[in-house]
């Protein structure tokens, strides 16, 4: 199966999901979490939630790019690189989920909640309007992706990290589960793109120049 086809299904899956959870199943789930209350869990997803926040991954990146450029050695080098990628990628996704935030207009779950307003009212800057996608959910899935490149040994560890980070957004009734598919998927595909036409050979060599 060629690369194209392939993105065209994930693509075509993607959508299918967000729309079917657009109709049948954003409302519900979403009015569901938040008639649990502030409970213990809250609490504890409220921490996990920062995990989704792209200041930290941004400076740790830059920082890592920064301090290891041009230094001899060839780890180094790679940890250099490393931190491009990981400043790169979820840079890449943060701004285009914002984009898109602003152009779709989604009401989010807080609205609902208040006015009953549901749905896209296109072109709003407005925090409230700009539930599409999850910006968090973009970012966790960015960095999962990455450090799945780097170490796929732990793969499932990065991916499971990811997924409860983007859940976060969910159980406290920041974003519609249609909002964490989008933006999950958004950041996966920025990091594919990023590390297959920008960082691949780059980590590859220096890679092996460490061994």
């Amino acid at each position: 199966m060629n690369r194209a086809l392939q993105w065209g299904i994930a693509s075509v899956t993607m959508t299918s999901l967000c729309i079917l959870s657009y109709f049948f199943a954003d409302i519900q789930t979403t009015l569901w979490f938040h008639s649990l209350g502030k409970t213990w869990a809250y609490e504890l997803f409220k921490k996990i939630t920062h995990f989704g926040d792209s200041l930290y991954y941004l400076i740790g990146g830059l920082f890592l790019f920064v301090v290891f450029w041009n230094k001899k050695a060839h780890q180094a080098s790679h940890l250099a690189y490393s931190g491009l990628f990981l400043f790169s990628t979820v840079a890449a996704s943060g701004l285009t989920a914002d984009l898109i935030k602003y152009i779709a207009g989604r009401a989010r779950p807080k609205l609902y909640f208040s006015d009953h307003l549901f749905g896209f009212d296109f072109f709003h800057w407005e925090y409230a309007w700009t539930s599409f996608p999850s910006g968090h959910s973009a970012t966790a899935f960015s960095v999962g992706m990455l450090l799945s490149s780097l170490y796929p040994r732990w793969r499932f560890f990065w991916f499971f990290g990811a997924v409860i980070v983007a859940f976060s957004r969910i159980f406290l009734s920041q974003h519609y589960i249609s909002d964490v598919i989008a933006g999950s998927f958004l950041g996966i595909v920025s990091t594919l793109l990023l590390y297959n036409y920008f960082f691949k050979y780059k980590l590859d060599v220096s890679e092996q120049k460490k061994i």
